[in-house]
């Protein structure tokens, strides 16, 4: 197991790139499984979770030819091996891999049947798949669960087009709906859809492909079935969650910072509501400055009550980042409510900032209070163990600001999402060796 050992206190400076979209990626590598032509893909990042996406394709027998661009790689899958579904390699790498349930919906369109073993991913609550499998029923899909091998079983002839009115806006729940629906005969209704920018690029990556999906970017998608898809060339976005955390990490360490090509018309809420927290952003062309800040205040509502800032469906802020807000606002000025509505577990880290010396109040599973301490008080640093992905770089945000030495356990949960990220921080001056 490695760790990272960080001396915090350092102010960074320097130019950083986001990786590409973790979250994008994982949908379009499982859209490749729709057509047995080649399929191009751009920008994928070099992290735990894709390349454990990568190689189940390797195992289904889909050929992976890495290019000579950095994160570029062309896939072919006109060799599929369902006798894969069967192995004992598949349940351990499935079980594994939260993003693994977004193979279903191809395999099932294309091949008439799928399976898959409860995924893995992050510890930070009930994370259901009723709205897959209930999606999936809708087309006409058979569905069974075998309790006793905790797996699930999906099976069509022919799946058919339907109105289906999603009970949430599940991103990966409809990818799956929309990746099934694309060679469904018929036509598919998806009300209630999500509509994040990473859902927006599967769909507009399956319409070059040969699918017709109209209503992109909104909650309303309607798919004609097509009966066969071709290949294409697509590229990646920059991952958000990485530009937040890059600006998160800016204020925290008293440092200036600019983030590259972050394609800002794709962003939402992210800049703005780190404004809230008082953080100086500016907009040069496509990147995002973030210059030195002494001290940042928290903005209160108009009326002058506590700030609340909280996740929400796309365009709704991200749930992803409210774990770096929280962080941020342990060193301003002012108090805010963090309310993280979707996942019961996501702020049980906040623990380990209070014993770093942060003022926190953990009102439940899905509310924390924050006083800032305005660094009049600088965090402390502790040991402590990395949660989940997005907490686990919060604590590393916290380590790099504090005084003295951190160490930070099962770094491998942070490496599931951000690429090289000890390497690329030591590039802006940040003191962190990854030990054993």
């Amino acid at each position: 197991m490695a760790a990272f050992k960080i001396e915090g206190g350092a102010s960074l400076s320097g130019e950083i790139t986001p990786q590409g979209a973790k979250n994008e990626a994982l949908q379009i590598l499982s859209a490749v499984l729709l057509t047995s032509e080649p399929v191009t893909i751009h920008n994928i990042p070099n992290i735990r979770d894709v390349n454990k996406q990568i190689e189940l394709l390797k195992d289904f027998g889909v050929k992976v030819d890495q290019l000579e661009e950095k994160g570029s790689y062309r896939f072919e899958a006109s060799g599929v091996d369902l006798k894969f579904l069967e192995t004992e390699t598949f349940r351990s790498k499935a079980s594994s891999l939260r993003g693994s349930i977004m193979l279903i919906g191809p395999l099932l369109a294309r091949f008439g049947e799928a399976q898959m073993p409860q995924p893995g991913g992050d510890k930070i609550g009930r994370r259901r798949l009723d709205t897959h499998f209930i999606g999936l029923k809708q087309l006409g899909a058979n569905f069974d669960f075998d309790a006793q091998r905790h797996r699930y079983f999906v099976k069509a002839e022919q799946l058919t087009g339907k109105y289906i009115l999603l009970d949430e806006a599940s991103v990966t729940g409809t990818a799956n709906l929309v990746m099934a629906a694309v060679l469904a005969k018929g036509k598919t209704t998806i009300y209630n859809a999500a509509c994040e920018p990473y859902l927006q690029q599967l769909c507009k990556m399956l319409n070059r492909m040969g699918a017709n999906i109209s209503g992109i970017g909104s909650n309303l998608l309607e798919i004609e079935g097509v009966e066969v898809l071709g290949g294409t060339t697509h590229t990646l976005l920059p991952d958000m969650i990485e530009i937040g955390s890059f600006i998160g990490l800016a204020a925290m360490t008293k440092s200036e910072i600019t983030i590259k090509n972050v394609r800002i018309d794709q962003l939402g809420l992210i800049p703005n509501t780190f404004r809230k927290l008082g953080i100086r952003i500016e907009e040069k062309g496509d990147d995002l400055f973030i210059p030195a800040q002494e001290h940042y205040e928290i903005d209160t509502f108009i009326d002058g009550s506590i700030l609340t800032i909280a996740d929400a469906i796309w365009p709704g802020f991200t749930p992803d980042l409210l774990s770096i807000l929280l962080v941020v606002a342990t060193q301003a000025k002012g108090t805010v409510l963090i309310h993280q509505k979707m996942f019961e577990s996501r702020l049980f880290f906040t623990d380990k900032l209070i014993d770093m010396g942060a003022q926190i109040i953990l009102c439940d599973p899905h509310r924390a209070t924050v006083i800032g301490l305005d660094r009049k008080y600088p965090l402390r640093g502790i040991r402590m163990t990395s949660p989940d992905i997005r907490a686990g770089v919060s604590l590393l945000i916290a380590a790099l600001s504090a005084t003295g030495t951190s160490v930070i356990d099962n770094v491998e949960q942070i490496d599931r999402g951000y690429q090289d990220i000890d390497e690329r921080l030591r590039a802006l001056g940040a003191k962190i060796e990854r030990i054993n």
